[in-house]
């Protein structure tokens, strides 16, 4: 046997086979004729269920709403493309459009060149409006989701990286104002904790011991003791040395000038610096400690530039240190500061923190949170419903019963997923949010097949594209 017969009786049989189970799965075992295309349509299972009150919610089970009505059975898929109380058979037919979507139509039916045949277009299936209109089908088998524009406070964190440093009003250093010399320094060293008046060594100065000896002299003469003006500004002689207040009252109640004096410690902090040695020579101006409050410090962060628009002094900042895996630590802002690094593109932020147990250190890094949100709410959708074209946005507004309005809208703020629309929809407006890039390209295309029907190109066409003058349907010249 040759192999084209071969292949002919193999393609017999299996067409035998077909035709005999086709026959045996439709025909009841009782012998009654075929079930009937509408007997078939009333047995299948509902496409998906529906509101009752025909808004854009949708269940692929039985469900009831809140008030415990039944949401309304759609109907097989065969149906789901009809509108509700018509047929295709009752509607008029405006013009027939290419199957693969191409920008040709025909008023007539007819093929493409793949042998494929023309879509049929009725009436009622577009509008003049600017919608468009989807059957229940294809919003089910799209996926479409629509939720309302509600008023929500967007929550904008914007995050940048810092390092800590010293509040400078909190810093002191240690300067002899005149020549002296160190007898003793106290067990103080670099790092070390101090409190405001803590002795931190003992001073001997010929030009202090001079001032102080000429105020007592002053102040305890018979002929100027009680005078007010007298004693003033021997006094104040020992203030410009720099003696500290406590040294200068002992010798007030005692009447005798010290040999040293202890010198204390104008705050509370921790020891910076500390360059005095016993015995050592300190000039005017030498520095003998540097002492630093760190109950209060500054986080220094870089914010990049396209952030700086949200952000303004006084707004809250968590920040985190690294050190301190969460733990958070909370500020504000304080300065911004008025220049832009050219090379990175950022701006520095001062944030002023809390420091009460000492944990953050001065060079320690961390990172900034900035909440740049309006605390109050404004009307707001989500960010996927947004159809952005670079120059122009606009969204997708479901008028319900499978009718759809692009609407250009005005944008705001972003944040926690949502966008801010601050003209276009108002509060209660229901959205499109999911697939609304497949009704846009609905849209596209019936108004490109709209306005190509109306212009005139609709008008004799044949199945080559071509009009009966040898034209092309695309308007090209015979």
């Amino acid at each position: 046997m040759s192999k084209s017969r071969l292949i002919g009786t193999t393609a017999a049989l299996v067409a035998a086979v077909g035709a005999a189970l086709f026959a045996g799965s439709f025909l009841p075992a009782n012998g009654d004729p075929i079930l009937s295309a509408a007997n078939a349509a009333d047995t299948a299972a509902p496409l998906y269920y529906q509101d009752p009150d025909g808004k854009p919610l949708y269940s692929p089970t039985p469900k009831k709403t809140e008030d415990g009505r039944d949401y309304v059975a759609a109907p097989a898929p065969s149906d789901a493309d009809e509108p509700k109380g018509e047929h295709k058979a009752d509607r008029k037919i405006k013009y027939y459009r290419n199957p693969m979507g191409l920008p040709d139509t025909s008023p007539v039916p007819k093929k493409d060149s793949m042998g494929m045949d023309y879509i049929a277009v009725y009436d009622g299936d577009d509008s003049d409006d600017g919608s468009v209109r989807l059957s229940p089908g294809k919003i089910q088998r799209s996926g479409v989701k629509s939720e309302p524009a509600e008023l929500r406070r967007l929550r904008t964190l914007v995050r940048a990286p810092g390092t800590i440093q010293l509040d400078e009003r909190r810093i002191s250093v240690i300067a002899m104002r005149a020549e002296s010399f160190v007898q003793k320094v106290a067990d103080v060293t670099t790092g070390s904790r101090v409190t405001k008046g803590q002795s931190l060594m003992e001073i001997y100065s010929p030009a202090v011991s001079s001032a102080a000896a000429e105020y007592l002299a002053t102040i305890t003469s018979k002929t100027t003791a009680g005078i007010e003006p007298y004693g003033r500004g021997s006094r104040q002689r020992l203030v410009n040395l720099d003696v500290p207040d406590p040294v200068i009252a002992e010798m007030e109640k005692s009447h005798a000038v010290p040999i040293t004096i202890q010198w204390s410690s104008p705050r509370d902090g921790i020891v910076l610096q500390r360059n005095a040695i016993d015995g050592m020579r300190a000039q005017p101006g030498d520095i003998l400690f540097r002492i630093a409050d760190i109950s209060l410090v500054w986080a220094n962060v870089d914010v990049a530039e396209r952030d700086l628009g949200g952000i303004a002094v006084g707004q809250p900042v968590t920040v985190r240190a690294r050190s301190y895996p969460g733990r958070d630590f909370g500020g504000r802002i304080s300065v911004i500061y008025p220049q832009l690094n050219k090379e990175t593109r950022t701006a520095r932020i001062r944030i002023e923190l809390a420091n009460d147990d000492l944990a953050l250190l001065p060079d320690m890094y961390v990172d900034a949170a900035i909440d740049t949100g309006n605390p109050a709410p404004v009307l707001s959708v989500a960010e996927s419903a947004v159809l952005d074209t670079g120059s122009r946005q606009a969204v997708l507004v479901d008028k319900g019963q499978g009718r759809f309005e692009p609407r250009e809208v005005k944008l705001g703020r972003r944040g926690d997923g949502y966008v801010e629309i601050r003209d276009g929809l108002a509060e209660g407006d229901v959205i499109v949010t999911s697939a609304n890039f497949l009704i846009d390209a609905e849209s596209n295309l019936k108004a490109a097949l709209k306005g190509l029907a109306e212009g005139g190109n609709v008008q004799g066409t044949n199945a080559q594209g071509t009009d009966a003058h040898g034209g092309h349907a695309m308007g090209g010249k015979p």
